[in-house]
């Protein structure tokens, strides 16, 4: 341990905490569709939407990555937490099922498919 003078130290916190947190937006939108991380929450047109846990955390992804192309393998280490196997059709099975939920009873469609690439949410599905 190394002397050290409090007034410094007081200084040294009193910066740190003026430049305050920073950390993740708590709520994504594209277009009608809102999802609300910290109340776990999805709303489309005003309408609450139930998903399941792996529903939710692939729509996160995908709000938070959006507009850009997600690759099966990106997807499926990113929500399931496990190296892709391309004889598994798991990422293909929750698009469909969160499409169902998020896209089909809307006007609007969101999730696109990139033939032999992958997923992505945008406005321009």
């Amino acid at each position: 341990m190394k002397p050290f003078s409090f007034v410094e130290l007081e200084l040294r916190v009193r910066t740190i905490l003026r430049r305050g947190l920073t950390r993740e937006s708590d709520v994504f939108e594209v277009a009608d569709l809102r999802l609300d991380v910290l109340r776990r929450k999805v709303t489309r047109d005003g309408v609450e939407i139930a998903l399941t846990n792996k529903e939710f955390m692939l729509l996160h992804l995908l709000m938070k990555r959006q507009g850009e192309v997600l690759s099966r393998t990106q997807i499926a280490s990113e929500v399931w937490d496990m190296n892709f196997d391309s004889d598994t059709n798991v990422v293909d099975v929750a698009v469909k099922r969160l499409r169902a939920k998020v896209d089909a009873p809307f006007g609007r469609k969101l999730i696109s498919t990139i033939r032999s690439v992958g997923y992505s949410l945008s406005l321009d599905a």
